[in-house]
């Protein structure tokens, strides 16, 4: 098979994985969904196992499915390197790319992503500045970058946004927190205990909830801690401090560990929220190298982000 038209079709089915069904995955990809069965039965028959249980109204994900997800991304991930390296030819973008972000997403997350994308463009240098506090967006600021990354809604019109990943938002304690306080088993529940939170500019997401389709608020009683950074957050949640809401990017690998427990979860993850992760720049054409380093981002952190894969096989998400 043409290493395209194997993208094309892993895609397909990460797709369909990660939508719910067929149709939703026709939309995104302006085929019917006859079209996308049709490929999705030759993927089957190419592997010799299904992937997909089928009903009228239902596409369920078989445990097959599940483990191949996990190679399919991979190689996915290899072919985009791949052409990428392909693309160092002569005329590759050589330069200097100034980018802000906040410190602890840095971190984390892009510190690493930038290294690897410096390796395979060895003409581009980046200057990194990370950020511990909200990044100034106004006056002479925004002559000096190219990018800045932003976590969270976008007010300022001014800017291009490049979306780079979707983001959830999970409610946690850790085991310690709830053995000594006990289980909140809904959300209303949360006024009885302590918690952690920002003390300024907190997200608009935060300790929100749906009930019979509509949002509300319910948060925890006491404050035992607010900063205004996130790190400080996650460690006043790891000590058992009280109940945090708090980003999978941030968390993901705590709950995996079990030093953070998810509340509310029963029924899956939370719904991606409305914001997420954004690259902002202020004109709308981005020079060659910046352009390179966006589609590299996209690739690298969505559409499913590298910190949500395995949260997601342990709880399939709602929405």
């Amino acid at each position: 098979m043409q290493p395209d038209r194997l993208a094309s079709q892993l895609q397909l089915f990460l797709d369909i994985l990660d939508h719910g069904s067929f149709s939703a995955t026709a939309r995104l990809h302006a085929l019917t969904p006859s079209a996308v069965a049709r490929r999705m039965d030759a993927l089957e028959q190419s592997l010799g196992y299904r992937l997909f249980n089928r009903t009228t109204h239902v596409v369920k994900p078989t445990s097959a499915a599940q483990a191949f997800a996990i190679r399919a991304r991979r190689i996915i991930h290899e072919l985009n390197l791949a052409r990428m390296e392909s693309g160092q030819l002569d005329d590759a973008p050589q330069g200097n790319i100034r980018i802000d972000a906040p410190a602890p997403f840095g971190r984390r997350h892009l510190a690493p992503a930038l290294a690897e994308f410096l390796t395979l463009y060895p003409q581009v240098d980046i200057q990194l500045q990370l950020i511990d506090s909200f990044i100034d967006l106004q006056g002479e600021h925004l002559g000096q970058v190219d990018l800045v990354l932003r976590i969270g809604p976008l007010a300022d019109t001014r800017l291009v946004a490049t979306p780079l990943a979707p983001m959830i938002r999970v409610v946690c304690a850790s085991p310690a927190y709830l053995e000594r306080r006990g289980l909140p088993e809904t959300p209303d529940d949360l006024c009885q205990h302590d918690g952690i939170d920002w003390d300024t500019l907190a997200p608009p997401q935060a300790w929100r909830f749906e009930r019979a389709g509509k949002t509300y608020t319910s948060r925890p009683g006491r404050m035992r801690l607010q900063a205004n950074n996130a790190e400080a957050l996650l460690c006043g949640a790891l000590a058992g401090l009280g109940i945090a809401h708090l980003p999978t990017w941030l968390i993901s690998e705590h709950l995996l560990r079990g030093e953070l427990l998810p509340l509310f979860c029963q029924d899956g993850l939370p719904a991606t929220e409305a914001s997420g992760v954004y690259a902002l720049r202020l004109t709308r054409e981005a020079n060659a190298r910046s352009h390179l380093l966006l589609n590299f981002l996209k690739n690298r952190f969505g559409p499913v982000p590298p910190w949500d894969r395995s949260l997601r096989e342990r709880f399939p998400t709602r929405g």
